[in-house]
């Protein structure tokens, strides 16, 4: 099986499985090369007159005469963007929930100034997207092949001839690299990176890292597992290939480990259990999935869950599994961690 074939059924039945932990193909780990930070060379050239150019994780060069003011992204890309005070025409991915309102990954963007071309799995209005006469396209990838985060398959060569795109890794390596491209995008798009708002949002960021340093050295014992829930089945994440989960263990939080033989399926994201064996691991403190794919701890129903050692402790807390890759956005889901393993009780 080649590997576009093979992100392209993982992708699907990641999706499928209704929130997946890892949400990304089922490839091989990127070597330990792209673990800090991907590719090497930033953003280029005058953002207010002038050529244009900026190289993605692929290794491909986008170059335009100028700076791209047509933007579409994917809906957690231009959310970091908007952080950085650069505004898109177009979104495509989680944008808004059943009642209109904006979706997590939407951040603090109003959603109503945005086009959404597609708000669901494998939706992606092309006519729609031709109209905004796209300079660029922008998303995330889950793999190590080049796949774009939630660009269809079946369209998408038609909408790669509208116009370029730009793809930021967030497969197999720790969450600081990432933050760091999207850092070298929107400086290249023209945001202004020494704004007092950014600037302290990054230290902010190093600050809640230190912390949960701090905590995770002080209290080794408190065992942390990460999960999402749908009617069939609970998933236990490993931590390899999730940005947020390598970098939380860099930082020495004691994660639950599924076993390889249990990830196997998966291809290494996570371990699937139904609700009658979700007291399998052992945990302290749950991290759980926080989008609106995946089923939200309140409304969860299955007695076997309220069972659980943490569950019953309070010791629960959201997960952010799709970061949206700014420092601001980053901060909270680092304290919230942090502050849960200083106030957890050992349990399990």
């Amino acid at each position: 099986m080649s590997n576009a074939t093979t992100a392209r059924l993982s992708r699907r039945g990641l999706l499928a499985a209704g929130g997946a932990l890892g949400l990304g193909a089922v490839l091989t780990a990127c070597g330990d090369d792209k673990k800090d930070g991907g590719a090497d060379t930033k953003g280029s050239g005058d953002t207010k007159s002038g050529p244009w150019s900026f190289k993605d994780d692929r290794g491909t060069t986008v170059k335009l005469d100028k700076a791209p003011a047509a933007i579409v992204a994917f809906t957690g890309v231009a959310a970091a963007l908007y952080d950085y005070g650069i505004e898109v025409k177009g979104v495509f991915g989680p944008t808004t929930t059943k009642d209109g309102k904006a979706d997590v990954q939407a951040g603090d963007m109003d959603v109503s100034k945005v086009t959404v071309l597609g708000n669901v799995w494998d939706q992606f209005n092309v006519e729609k997207y031709a109209t905004l006469a796209p300079d660029v396209l922008i998303s995330t990838m889950f793999d190590d092949a080049g796949t774009l985060w939630y660009v269809p398959e079946a369209s998408k060569d038609k909408i790669a001839k509208l116009a370029p795109s730009i793809g930021i890794s967030v497969f197999d390596r720790q969450l600081t690299g990432p933050l760091q491209r999207m850092w070298e995008l929107a400086e290249s798009l023209g945001a202004d990176m020494k704004d007092a708002k950014i600037t302290e949002a990054k230290k902010r960021f190093e600050a809640a890292s230190e912390r949960l340093r701090k905590a995770a050295k002080a209290k080794p014992e408190i065992k942390v597992m990460v999960g999402s829930a749908s009617p069939e089945l609970f998933y236990v994440s490993g931590t390899n290939l999730s940005i947020d989960l390598e970098y939380f263990k860099a930082l020495g939080v004691n994660f639950v480990e599924p076993t390889e033989e249990a990830k196997k399926p998966t291809g290494g994201w996570f371990e699937s259990l139904s609700w009658e064996n979700v007291d399998k691991h052992k945990a302290d403190v749950i991290l759980m999935d926080d989008r609106s794919s995946a089923i939200q701890p309140a409304d969860i129903t299955e007695a076997t869950w309220k069972q659980l050692p943490a569950v019953k402790a309070g010791q629960v807390i959201a997960r952010s599994t799709e970061p949206i890759l700014s420092y601001d956005k980053c901060v909270a889901p680092v304290e919230a961690l942090a502050e849960a393993i200083e106030k957890a009780k050992k349990v399990s």
